[in-house]
């Protein structure tokens, strides 16, 4: 009887453990999801202004659906549209990319890359994730000449290790970003110093939402701050959140929108809006895109 009981309860863990991890990666990793959150850090008297973050897309080129979902949020008409990185999974994905973010690139925007804009994923043991420090490994080389100059033949902004303003929503905006922390190719104090008074807000940008990077770049006074790379932990524990965040930044903040500590500036984190190929799930953190309506303080 204790032998009946104790094969019963194994194979009830496995059959639960199968369907998990089947809800993990053919339903739940689809489930693309929009998210609103309204900004209170502009004056009084300002008109509201819409921000489209977009992260993580890791595209593979038959990812259709995903590629159909993205460009069907150019109906938002936002202001301005800001990706944060890790755009291509896939040494053929920057077709796929295009067709995602081809209507987007009517509107004002920004990019910062991140590593996997430069070289291609490799396998990994996930649990490598839970210790302190990892050594990166490089995968094969993506095209991301290509898709900058896609980007910034449209007009974008090319923020990586770069400073600039432009003009979104009828406001002066100021901007600044660096190239991935994650795998050290910033240089923030090539581009630091403090937001010019005839801004009229200002933006930061990072794949990578490393304390240090987002320390000077709340000194510097740039009051909405923009990354992604945590995937929202990708696998997380309802109730407790994110496990891991693959960088610096606590788990509490591993996506959403945040209180910088120690500073007036807002830092929001995209939970992205794809998976690394080697380990494509998600549980209880859909892919997202997000709104950030700035709205007066």
């Amino acid at each position: 009887m204790r032998k009946r009981t104790l094969f019963r309860l194994a194979a009830g863990t496995t059959a639960i453990g199968a369907a998990t991890l089947a809800y993990a990666s053919l339903v739940e990793r689809n489930m693309f999801t929009l998210r609103r959150y309204d900004v209170p850090m502009l004056p009084a008297d300002a008109e509201p202004l819409r921000i489209l973050h977009l992260s993580d897309l890791h595209m593979m080129p038959d990812q259709r659906r995903k590629q159909g979902w993205v460009a069907s949020l150019a109906a938002l008409d936002p202001d301005l549209v800001v990706v944060t990185g890790d755009n291509m999974a896939h040494p053929g994905a920057v077709p796929g990319v295009l067709r995602a973010l081809q209507p987007l690139l009517d509107f004002p925007g920004a990019f910062v890359f991140g590593s996997n804009d430069y070289t291609g994923p490799v396998w990994k043991n996930p649990f490598t994730y839970f210790l302190p420090h990892r050594e990166y490994t490089e995968g094969v080389q993506l095209p991301f000449e290509e898709l900058r100059t896609v980007f910034s033949g449209a007009g974008w902004a090319d923020l990586n290790n770069a400073r600039t303003t432009l003009k979104a929503g009828g406001r002066l905006i100021e901007l600044v970003g660096v190239d991935d922390p994650h795998v050290e190719r910033d240089d923030y104090p090539s581009v630091a110093g403090a937001v010019s008074s005839s801004a009229d807000l200002s933006i930061a940008l990072s794949h990578s939402p490393e304390p240090p990077v987002l320390d000077q770049m709340a000194a510097d006074g740039f009051g909405l701050m923009l990354a992604g790379h945590t995937h929202g932990g990708q696998v997380c524990v309802p109730g407790v959140g994110a496990l891991v965040t693959n960088c610096g930044l606590p788990r509490s903040m591993a996506r959403g929108l945040h209180r910088w500590p120690g500073s007036d500036s807002w830092l929001h984190v995209s939970a992205g809006l794809g998976t690394h190929p080697t380990a494509p799930v998600r549980f209880a953190c859909p892919p997202e895109a997000t709104v950030l309506t700035l709205i007066p303080r």
